[in-house]
């Protein structure tokens, strides 16, 4: 599509090029009497001074077909042409009494005089042609405007082109303005729209700050903005309370599973369960993250990493891993956040990589001035799944143990404190998930923080 300022521009000029020609049409045609007059006079004495030829004692005026037009628009035309004692007449039946005597004898230049009679006028002209002096008096002529526009025009070329250069630029200098005014306008709201979360898109965009002709594009954006956040709010209510609602029957379903007496269907109807458990948690999470509001203080993240460690040591034991915690330096590393968000953080990423990190001997905790990362030495992932990975229900295997929501639980905590989750891998070098928070959480970081959907 083309651009609106560029268009806006083109379509002022053409305009304004439009109204510049009609004004200097009717000006030229609107003259004043005298004025016109005057104009004529001169139009008619340059066909008269073309047609006459004058040759040692002979004056003649050959039919031009300039004379030919102007005779055959002016019926009433008479015109009396002398040149020394030379004389040419044409319409002398229709010429009036005039105010001078032939031949004429006077100054070089045109003007307009009346009859004696008072009843008309007549253009008196005067040309230097060598040695003599060439007069005209013509009277009744009808000029067509075409003719008198072009006389005029040759004349005023110059005025006329400083006229309509200035008036060139003043159009060109507003439409650069008025184009830039939209411009700035449009990325006014553009800047406005983009500050909006997607995720939680309640910001709406004020009309005082736009102009007035987008003021309706901003009202649709907003109407279709409140849309959207109604929708995402009624899908998170509609997550949490599903979540909610399932957890008693699965209590009461483990409960029954206990009465069954063959172990191998219990073991695995109780797996099963724990499954759904952990699905049903997990989705509680997030309902709880997307719309509640945490409180962030200052926590260590290593004296976390120890518990979460811990934790997890019966369950790494069981599966013949070594979890081990490595520090750069004796420095506690300090972030404002949750304890108890960056803690469910960490353990996602524990349990992840102790459940899904095949092969896999060793996981390292280490502890860096911006976060820590767990590492695991397992098989790796395959080229181009870490970017799938946080998105809801993605596991990364094809054994589809879990739920599939815990990275994107650890995505939207770091979203809320500021931070990310950094997931690199290389196929036989194994895994390394990253907490990143902002190095200056604790001095810029407002206490407050809320939990949205990155």
């Amino acid at each position: 599509m083309t651009s609106i300022a560029r268009t806006f521009a083109i379509s002022l000029g053409v305009a304004a090029t439009t109204i510049f020609l009609i004004m200097l049409g009717l000006f030229i045609w609107r003259y004043p009497t005298e004025e016109r007059e005057f104009r004529a006079c001169r139009v008619v004495a340059a066909v008269l001074d073309h047609a006459t030829d004058i040759d040692g004692q002979s004056l003649s005026v050959r039919s031009t077909p300039a004379l030919q037009e102007l005779k055959a628009d002016s019926p009433n035309l008479w015109y009396v042409v002398s040149a020394g004692d030379m004389i040419a007449e044409y319409g002398s039946e229709r010429r009036p009494a005039l105010p001078f005597a032939f031949p004429y004898h006077g100054p070089v230049g045109s003007s307009v005089f009346n009859t004696l009679d008072q009843k008309s006028t007549f253009c008196l002209a005067v040309v230097q042609r060598g040695s003599l002096q060439l007069a005209m008096m013509i009277g009744e002529p009808q000029v067509r405007f075409g003719r008198m526009a072009r006389n005029f025009l040759i004349r005023s070329i110059f005025s006329i082109s400083l006229l309509a250069l200035a008036f060139a630029a003043t159009v060109a200098v507003g439409a650069a303005l008025a184009a830039r005014f939209v411009s700035r306008g449009i990325e006014r709201v553009a800047l406005r729209a983009l500050a909006i979360d997607p995720a939680a898109p309640q910001g709406l965009i004020s009309l005082h700050e736009v102009p007035r002709e987008l003021k309706p594009l901003v009202e649709a954006l907003n109407r279709a903005f409140g849309e959207i956040d109604a929708y995402i709010r009624m899908q998170r209510r509609f997550l949490g309370n599903a979540a909610h609602q399932l957890r008693t029957p699965l209590t009461l379903l483990r409960a029954k599973v206990e009465d069954v007496s063959e172990p191998a269907l219990k073991a695995e109807l109780i797996r099963d369960i724990r499954r759904l458990t952990s699905l049903v948690s997990a989705m509680l999470d997030l309902a709880r993250l997307q719309n509640h509001a945490i409180e962030a203080r200052p926590i260590d993240v290593g004296e976390i990493a120890r518990d979460v460690l811990a934790d997890f040591g019966p369950s790494a034991l069981d599966a013949g891993i070594e979890l081990a915690l490595e520090q750069a330096g004796h420095d506690p590393v300090m972030v404002q956040g949750v304890d108890a968000a960056v803690r469910s953080a960490l353990a996602n990423l524990v349990g992840n990589a102790l459940i899904h990190a095949r092969g896999a001997r060793r996981i390292t905790a280490t502890l860096s001035r911006d976060g820590i990362s767990i590492h695991d030495d397992g098989a790796g992932l395959p080229h181009g799944v870490e970017q799938g990975l946080t998105e809801p229900f993605q596991t990364g295997n094809n054994a589809g143990d879990g739920a599939g929501l815990g990275l994107s639980i650890v995505r939207e905590i770091m979203a809320a404190h500021g931070g990310e989750l950094v997931i690199s891998s290389a196929p036989g070098r194994g895994t390394t998930m990253s907490l990143r928070f902002p190095v200056t959480a604790g001095s810029t970081r407002s206490p407050h923080l809320e939990l949205q959907t990155g």
